[in-house]
């Protein structure tokens, strides 16, 4: 077995309790495979289970999401070898050069998208697409809000849904994110700063059919009232904190509001489905029709940095890992 390298940490805290750790890995048990890591993908939950947020079991070594190569599969795998091309999620101790994944939760990786945009495109475009496609699908009659443009969620979801003919408003927070929600498709943008954000949306674009909502924290008292009647708020993260609690009267009082908080997980519930939904997004990606946008790769020995930049709210795009 390859010596391996991890960062991990073995207290909640700050950025610098990441740790470099090496060692042995166990050989592939039944059903695992071997995966030499090329990238993995930096995410919110990241910083929350390092920060204590979340309770995890210690010692622990995040990441949730990757790519590389198969070096080995265990006894009992079939369809995988040596040398495929893979990437998955929902793994965790992705922040290693090498980890173990279960073989039914790798995902094959076209040769026209290389390991570092599947490493950065995949759970964040397998999410947009989920928003844009079937959470609300968008067609040349709808019109969107887009809170975060310029995250990972945020800059896929703008594509797709320009490309599906919608007519998109993007939320930001700087000029230069601005810039890169235009890039990413949007008709309009609007920052948090305005004192009046809601009737800054509806000046632009009128009322809107669905907000789609990475940030949580206090964005929904904010952002609801850019909605139609019976327009459906879509709360998919918490980058910013959790949500703040939401009487249900107010829904009514907007008119009729739907509130919906999406997982991949239930949409996308079977093998068969999650499988569809990777080669999709993949296949975007392979035809230049969505454009991956990476912020940074870092080195893995400075996770520490990458944690710092994510928590910056600065970065534009999606944060790597590089072994």
């Amino acid at each position: 077995m390859p010596a391996v390298r991890q960062m991990g940490f073995v207290r909640p805290g700050p950025p610098e309790v990441l740790t470099a750790w090496s060692g042995e890995l166990k050989p592939p048990a039944a059903g695992e495979v071997l995966v030499r890591l090329t990238a993995a993908g930096v995410n919110v939950v990241d910083l929350h289970q390092r920060s204590g947020a979340y309770r995890v079991s210690l010692p622990m070594v995040p990441g949730m999401e990757g790519s590389g190569t198969v070096v080995h599969a265990g006894p009992g795998v079939a369809g995988v070898a040596a040398g495929d091309r893979v990437a998955w999620f929902g793994v965790a101790a992705s922040y290693a050069s090498h980890c173990l994944v279960p073989a039914d939760r790798l995902l094959p990786v076209p040769d026209r998208v290389s390991l570092a945009d599947a490493a950065a495109v995949l759970v964040q475009g397998m999410t947009a697409h989920l928003l844009a496609t079937d959470v609300v699908p968008l067609d040349n009659s709808s019109t969107c809000l887009v809170l975060a443009a310029s995250g990972g969620v945020g800059g896929l979801l703008c594509q797709l849904a320009a490309r599906a003919g919608a007519t998109v408003v993007a939320a930001v927070g700087s000029a230069d994110k601005a810039h890169a929600a235009r890039d990413a498709g949007a008709h309009h943008v609007v920052t948090y700063g305005s004192g009046a954000f809601a009737a800054e949306v509806r000046d632009l674009a009128g009322a809107v059919d669905v907000v789609y909502d990475g940030i949580g924290h206090d964005m929904m008292a904010r952002a609801l009232p850019c909605l139609r009647p019976r327009g459906t708020y879509v709360l998919y993260g918490a980058a910013g904190g959790p949500a703040a609690p939401l009487e249900p009267q107010t829904l009514r009082a907007h008119g009729s509001l739907f509130l919906t908080t999406p997982s991949l997980a239930h949409y996308d519930d079977t093998r068969a489905a999650v499988l569809r939904r990777a080669a999709a997004v993949f296949a975007l990606v392979a035809d230049g029709t969505l454009r991956v946008r990476v912020h940074a790769s870092y080195p893995l020995e400075q996770a520490a940095e990458a944690h710092r930049a994510l928590e910056s709210r600065a970065a534009i795009g999606k944060i790597l890992l590089v072994p």
